[in-house]
């Protein structure tokens, strides 16, 4: 199985580049990882709707650049289904089964997804209704997405 990890905006503190490192390091031995940065886009402090939207949207044509078309699409999104570990293990193990070879989860950038990055989604995914930093999200995500290679695997995993 291929995982990619599709994020709007860069990572800039070292202890968040260290637990993405350790992250792939572990799911190496799972699957084929790849996380890929798009490039955020400056905002400004008070920010229409319609200049959000526009933000929103050039981020989303860079997203679109490394969706393949065969790909599963998983959005991270506040309104999204929340699964615990076991479920989103299964999820990531029933795709395999049935011949996902391709798994693609997209984080937003500080305004979120535009819709059309939404509409193009299989599957929405929320961590939480709270919003979390962008950086930090890749490290719960990819922690989650180790968890789960290690549940499918009958692998120990504390709970």
């Amino acid at each position: 199985m291929k995982i990619t990890v599709l994020a709007v905006g860069k990572i800039k503190e070292k202890f968040y580049i260290d637990a993405v490192q350790e992250y792939a390091k572990r799911l190496s031995r799972y699957c084929k990882l790849e996380i890929i940065q798009v490039a955020d886009e400056k905002t400004a402090e008070n920010c229409t709707e319609t200049e959000i939207d526009i933000i929103k949207k050039k981020e989303a044509d860079r997203i679109f650049k490394y969706i393949p078309e065969q790909a599963y699409v998983v959005t991270l999104e506040i309104l999204g289904k929340q699964l615990d570990s076991v479920e989103m293990a299964d999820k990531i193990n029933q795709l395999g089964i049935g011949g996902t070879s391709h798994i693609v989860f997209i984080i937003g950038g500080s305004l979120g997804l535009h819709q059309s990055v939404s509409d193009r989604s299989d599957f929405k995914l929320s961590f939480s209704k709270m919003t979390f930093p962008h950086q930090l999200m890749r490290v719960v995500l990819l922690e989650q997405i180790y968890r789960s290679y290690r549940i499918i695997n009958n692998e120990p995993y504390h709970k």
